[in-house]
């Protein structure tokens, strides 16, 4: 999976020719048979664009990449889709727990508004399971965890009262002081994944003692929605599932009811819009500080000569854009904002769609 950190690093690259190549999978079989043959054919349309826009010695590298990155697509594990990225200086694969459309793109910078729209749909989360054997740290969106594995986590506690005996000498007071050591570690090893003004959730387990310690050294306490007790060192990802929806479902609960309460607000202070083309404009200037959008909501569109958003009834051809709304999202995470999706019928006198503006 990508994580929202990972997805601001991808968005910064410039990389020429830039290839992006997204397709929805499947989970289970006899659907997953037919994912091979769609990347065959993707990767073949790649390679042919490629080969028209670009020279034999530009392209020979980034061939060679993209066969690599897909020899490592392990199709009976897949999820809802897949994500390739491949330039002159990368090659990452993303599997999605969300499904994206089958697209071959060829630029300078890589297509990511797929996943961005993916992301907001689903909540992404961290789950931090705390231990002085091995604390983990899981990645989570919507029911699918994946296990953070590389040079941060899992990360053990070593030394005296770990891996080596406690002096002779020492009380309970040195052995508390070493475990809130390893735990600011631990929270520093965070942000290689977390970034502080972050809106991604963050679960935290362990036993009591071991939360309160964390607790007390970490600069992700606002993070912090809950927490499991227990000890977790060889819980599976299965059976964490049912202990966390709990917690993100209130989570996801709290902040619709947050954000139509700020819609209220907002109205009494006259700094609302909900028509989709004052949306756009407004959300594409930057002055969006929160939006909401009913789920399912999508709209088809294309921009006038003046660059006006005018509203078509289908999809498709060269100049339509096919998702007005997703791109509105991206323009308003882009500058800063914040976007919040609420249940159909939430925002029937808004159009299904409101924008909070800073001024």
């Amino acid at each position: 999976m990508i994580t929202r950190q990972e997805l601001k690093k991808l968005q910064s690259l410039t990389q020429i020719p830039a290839l992006s190549i997204l397709l929805p999978t499947h989970r289970t079989s006899p659907d997953n048979k037919q994912d091979p043959i769609l990347v065959k054919n993707l990767v073949d349309e790649a390679k042919r664009r490629l080969s028209a826009e670009f020279s034999k010695r530009e392209i020979e590298p980034l061939f060679e990449r993209l066969d690599s990155l897909v020899a490592e697509i392990d199709y009976p594990y897949t999820l809802d889709g897949l994500a390739l990225y491949i330039g002159p200086d990368i090659a990452k694969l993303y599997n999605l727990p969300f499904s994206v459309q089958a697209r071959v793109v060829i630029d300078k910078t890589f297509a990511t508004r797929d996943l961005v729209y993916g992301l907001h749909r689903e909540q992404p989360y961290w789950l931090l399971l705390l231990s002085q054997g091995s604390t983990r740290l899981i990645s989570g969106t919507g029911e699918t965890l994946e296990e953070i594995r590389d040079q941060n986590f899992p990360l053990e506690m070593t030394g005296p009262g770990a891996t080596a005996p406690l002096p002779f000498d020492a009380d309970t007071s040195y052995l508390d002081d070493r475990i809130r050591r390893f735990f600011q570690q631990v929270d520093n090893a965070l942000g290689e994944y977390i970034d502080i003004d972050d809106s991604s959730p963050l679960i935290v387990g362990g036993v009591v003692r071991q939360i309160s310690f964390f607790q007390e050294v970490s600069q992700y306490t606002s993070a912090i929605v809950g927490t499991l007790t227990g000890n977790f060192d060889k819980t599976s990802l299965p059976e964490l599932i049912p202990q966390v929806l709990p917690i993100m479902h209130s989570v996801r609960q709290t902040q619709k009811t947050e954000a139509l309460q700020a819609l209220d607000a907002a109205v009494s202070a006259q700094k609302v819009i909900s028509t989709l083309g004052e949306v756009w404009r407004l959300a594409q200037e930057g002055r969006g500080k929160l939006l909401l959008v009913e789920k399912n909501y999508h709209v088809p569109a294309v921009l006038s000569e003046n660059g006006d958003l005018v509203l078509v009834e289908n999809v498709g051809g060269t100049e339509v854009i096919d998702d007005a709304v997703d791109e509105i999202i991206e323009a308003v995470l882009a500058k800063g904002g914040r976007v919040a999706l609420v249940e159909e019928d939430s925002l029937n006198d808004y159009q299904k769609i409101a924008l909070i503006l800073r001024y």
